[in-house]
């Protein structure tokens, strides 16, 4: 195990390097992505006082992946961002190969931190699925970021293999209560649920959730909330059959509603993705003080059989816009934080069928009548016709993703230098990808057209 002086030094040098990557044409302009190496989970999602936290998994020195820590980002208004460093890193035994992914609670001025601290053994032949991978839940928080082990590796319950993690943890009638996301040893993906009266101690136990069949073997990054009348249950599973117009990457994201509390007799059914796009995984949710429920997700995909031309110019991989989240006809709908609107420069009418330029852009299309074609930048194909709508993309190993639809009315297309996000039906389903292309020329074919060009957002490094 590296010193921390050592660790910290290692991710100064390579974030001397962020210079010259910003120079890179297809960094972002309204989503937040590492300084510099590899980004994945969105983590410790909160408001406090007053200030939004987004921490991510980083590795700075890897564009590929490599050890992971937490880099943090804070902004008032989500649209001015201030880059705070890496304050966890892996410096201790709990957390020796990995800060991994988990959560924030904000109570009063105090922001609580818990996150798996992973670590693999290195003498020893192992699968680390069974054997050889230790897993720790770890406590942490904002006034110095000390650590203290909350569960370890060999307190979980019987009957689960090695991949237990990403605690997400909130507040509840005076009591505070976990999920962690687990792998049963029957290759079953699950939910555990544990309670404390301190968030800092004494951990217990609750009780398995699971759906009746099998769901995948393995349920990542779970978060439990209220929205409206409705219990959430959002899990990113891993294992799930594909088919063809749903659950068609490689693994999903998404979420059971039930009209119950999980603490009753409760059996999750009905899963819905958040997104249906190639790159969208392991999103978090938070509420902040407007009363709003905001997702952000990771725009990429693990162990996706694509590659990202970015990794060649030392980063790779951002995180979705804030959405907001709201439940309504039976599902749940998402729209991008009104916040967003503040970078939009003049309104433009495009006319339909007519070519036009523009590169990060929000185009709004409304009355659409039967069928729909439309071209961004030359790269992405958005179509709909008879029932099936579907984005085609052209390079880098994305093809197509198609969703059932029993009408189009409206789209909303939040375009970045690389990455497009489709909110079909003013949010009822929403698509997100990663693309590639030089050309800022679009074409879209019917429908009243609102264009506004986008400016960048704030981001302020250290």
């Amino acid at each position: 195990m590296e010193s921390k002086d050592r660790i910290f030094e290692e991710i100064r040098l390579a974030e001397e390097k962020l210079p010259l990557i910003n120079r890179d044409s297809f960094r972002q302009g309204f989503h937040l992505m590492p300084p510099v190496g590899w980004l994945n989970d969105p983590n410790g999602l909160c408001q406090c006082r007053g200030e939004y936290n987004v921490f991510f998994q980083y590795s700075p020195k890897n564009p590929n992946g490599g050890e992971k820590y937490w880099g943090h980002y804070k902004s008032s208004d989500l649209i001015r961002w201030k880059y705070m460093g890496v304050p966890l890193v892996t410096d201790t035994v709990w957390d020796a190969d990995g800060v991994y992914s988990g959560s924030g609670l904000a109570e009063g001025d105090k922001l609580h931190i818990f996150y798996t601290g992973n670590v693999k053994l290195k003498d020893g032949d192992y699968d680390y699925i069974t054997s050889g991978r230790q897993t720790n839940v770890v406590y942490s928080n904002d006034s110095g970021y000390e650590k203290k082990l909350l569960i370890g590796w060999d307190e979980y319950p019987e009957g689960y293999t090695c991949h237990i993690r990403d605690p997400k943890v909130w507040k509840e009638n005076g009591k505070y209560y976990m999920v962690l996301g687990a792998r049963r040893l029957d290759d079953r993906g699950a939910v555990l649920l544990y309670e404390s009266e301190r968030p800092d101690r004494d951990w217990r136990f609750l009780k398995e959730i699971t759906t009746a069949e099998k769901f995948g073997y393995m349920w990542e990054c779970p978060d439990v909330f209220r929205l409206g009348e409705k219990t959430v249950l959002s899990v990113s599973p891993q294992g799930v059959k594909n088919e063809e117009y749903r659950l068609q990457n490689i693994y999903q994201s998404g979420y059971f509603l039930s009209d119950k509390s999980i603490f009753e007799d409760y059996m999750p059914e009905g899963f819905e993705e958040w997104d249906y796009g190639f790159d969208f995984y392991a999103p978090q949710t938070f509420r902040d003080d407007r009363g709003r429920r905001i997702l952000i997700g990771w725009v990429g995909m693990p162990d996706a059989d694509y590659t990202n031309p970015t990794a060649e110019k030392g980063w790779q991989n951002c995180l979705s816009v804030p959405r907001i989240l709201e439940y309504k006809n039976g599902r749940i709908y998402q729209s991008p934080a009104e916040e967003l609107e503040a970078l939009r420069l003049e309104e433009r009418e495009i006319k339909a069928g007519e070519c036009f330029e523009a590169e990060k852009a929000d185009i709004i299309i409304t009355d659409i009548e039967g069928d729909f074609y439309a071209n961004i930048r030359e790269a992405v194909d958005i179509t709909y016709k008879e029932g099936i709508f579907e984005i085609r993309l052209k390079s880098f190993g994305r093809t197509s993703r198609k969703l059932r639809l029993d009408r189009l009315k409206s789209l909303r297309l939040l375009c970045d230098s690389s990455v497009i996000e489709i909110y079909i039906n003013e949010g009822e389903y929403v698509m997100t990808s990663m693309f590639y292309t030089k050309s800022r020329s679009s074409l879209i074919g019917s429908g009243r057209i609102r264009l506004y060009e986008m400016k960048n957002m704030e981001v302020c490094y250290r």
